[in-house]
């Protein structure tokens, strides 16, 4: 039921160059915050055909974004210990495998919550004309509900560089684990609708991470 299957025939989208470095940290917007055993995630096309988009209390993306790329992967953990490792914003580099050196930052304390926000700051090698050496993710989560959806917006920035990022996280319980679902969309003048967005490696650094925990 959960195993590796497509809704189109589009092979997935390619990450290149110092692009694909700074989209491999999901933008929190997307996301910023953006390899695995059967079963696995299933991409979708972003716009056409595709399903209604993601939501968390009625929110989505930006549904008039270029560049839009939506996936899934079933985790085979409890809710609660992939709800944590996905909430703790800080934890993310202990887990994940960005491609650049990633430091991140929460702006307030406590729990994420609406109105939390968190902050990426990630040092890219130089490869001219694209982003900047160093480019900066501020994150604000719009939306929560424990254990169920997050929705964040939020600019990239850098010397030349801009980009804005809406991100939707779905977590839903299904027999034997969970279905974890997202989407993201980016528009400025750096939006690839070719990219991934990073949430392909995202997702399998999340299942590795959740599936291999000591607490399940």
């Amino acid at each position: 039921m959960f195993g590796t299957r497509s809704t189109t025939s589009r092979t997935p989208r390619r990450r290149t160059g110092a692009r694909a470095v700074l989209l491999a940290v999901p933008l929190a917007v997307a996301g910023v915050l953006g390899t695995t055993a059967a079963p696995t995630q299933a991409a979708t096309p972003d716009h056409g055909t595709s399903p209604a988009s993601l939501t968390c209390q009625g929110k989505g993306v930006d549904p008039a974004a270029r560049a839009r790329y939506r996936t899934e992967v079933f985790i085979q953990a409890p809710l609660r210990t992939i709800w944590d490792l996905q909430a703790d914003v800080e934890g993310w580099p202990s887990w994940q495998k960005p491609v650049a050196p990633m430091t991140m930052k929460r702006l307030d304390s406590g729990p994420l919550r609406k109105h939390s926000q968190f902050q990426a700051t990630i040092h890219l090698p130089p490869n001219p004309p694209f982003p900047p050496p160093t480019v900066v993710i501020t994150s604000t989560v719009r939306q929560l509900q424990y254990g169920k959806c997050i929705r964040w917006t939020g600019p990239a920035d850098g010397a030349g560089f801009h980009i804005d990022g809406t991100h939707v996280w779905n977590f839903i319980k299904v027999p034997g684990g969970i279905l974890v679902r997202t989407e993201e969309s980016h528009t400025g003048p750096q939006a690839d609708p070719n990219s991934d967005m990073g949430l392909e490696a995202w997702l399998n650094d999340l299942k590795t991470a959740a599936e291999s925990d000591p607490r399940n």
